[in-house]
């Protein structure tokens, strides 16, 4: 039964789902269980499509990993709360999160991280620009010594359909500068849709609620010398509702995170500093 809980400031087969066709699945065998972390700001237009493509990840996935779902409302003003209650008060173990006024992606992000029971937790975007069947994959990717799995439209083997030329290419020059900075060299920084070891993430201390946060939380755990892989991705443009992202304010941020990343690789000469378990502090999405 869904909860709704207020939040304070490995053989080859094929899934027979009606309406969800894709290739044949390499099921992951070493994940038995995954929490699923979907941050929501007025995307009530998108709860419906957001249902179907999770049906048919739960369906890929039955009898291999069960599935948590976590709902997390950031400061919705539309119908956004009531579409969740009406669409996924079926859904076994789904709780719906509420924050009372907007906090930020990254912010709902932490929150249903913080609130997740599985050692293994994912987070993808509710417009399903990202298809969620793409997690399968990534899964897979899980190693014993792998820590996040970050999908990549940008890798060489991904692909970008239906996005702006002008957002996507501000979004490629981020991650290659971000690529000259860190020690984990991705095609891709900036995408919402990630497998996380929750052990490894709810720690870490961030001050970017925003998007530019899912960037911040990657470059803290690629500071603590833990290893970051992608899986090729494909990413396409949103069929409903429409984008969150203020762009120039989002520049901003990413300038802003840029230049503290490079004073601390090159004006303090200590690149890739592992964070002392002092220095960790509540993963709470500071503004």
């Amino acid at each position: 039964m869904m909860r709704v809980v207020p939040v304070d400031p490995e053989p080859l087969v094929h899934a027979a789902i009606a309406g969800c066709s894709h290739d044949p699945i390499n099921h992951p065998s070493n994940v038995d269980q995954v929490s699923i972390v979907v941050p929501c700001h007025n995307e009530s237009e998108s709860l419906g499509k957001l249902r179907e493509r999770l049906d048919c990840l739960q369906t890929a996935l039955a009898g291999h990993a069960r599935l948590e779902l976590l709902l997390v409302d950031d400061g919705s003003t539309d119908d956004t709360a009531n579409r969740m209650r009406e669409l996924f008060a079926g859904w076994p173990g789904a709780t719906v999160l509420r924050h009372e006024s907007k906090r930020g992606v990254t912010a709902a992000i932490a929150t249903g991280l913080r609130a997740a029971t599985s050692p293994v937790a994912a987070s993808l975007d509710a417009d399903c620009t990202y298809d969620p069947l793409q997690l399968v994959p990534m899964l897979r990717l899980l190693a014993d010594d792998v820590d996040l799995v970050v999908a990549s439209p940008y890798h060489p083997e991904g692909s970008v359909r239906g996005a702006p030329r002008w957002r996507i290419g501000l979004s490629r020059l981020a991650s290659r500068l971000y690529r000259l900075l860190l020690a984990n060299k991705l095609h891709t920084y900036t995408s919402c849709l990630r497998v996380y070891r929750r052990d490894a993430v709810t720690d870490l201390p961030l001050d970017n609620s925003g998007f530019v946060g899912v960037v911040e939380l990657l470059w803290r755990v690629d500071r603590t010398g833990r290893r970051i892989v992608e899986h090729p991705a494909n990413l396409t443009a949103r069929t409903t509702g429409c984008s969150k992202m203020r762009t120039a304010r989002t520049t901003l941020a990413h300038l802003r995170l840029l230049a503290r990343i490079a004073g601390e690789r090159f004006l303090s000469c200590k690149p890739n500093r592992i964070a002392s378990t002092a220095e960790l502090q509540p993963l709470d999405a500071r503004n």
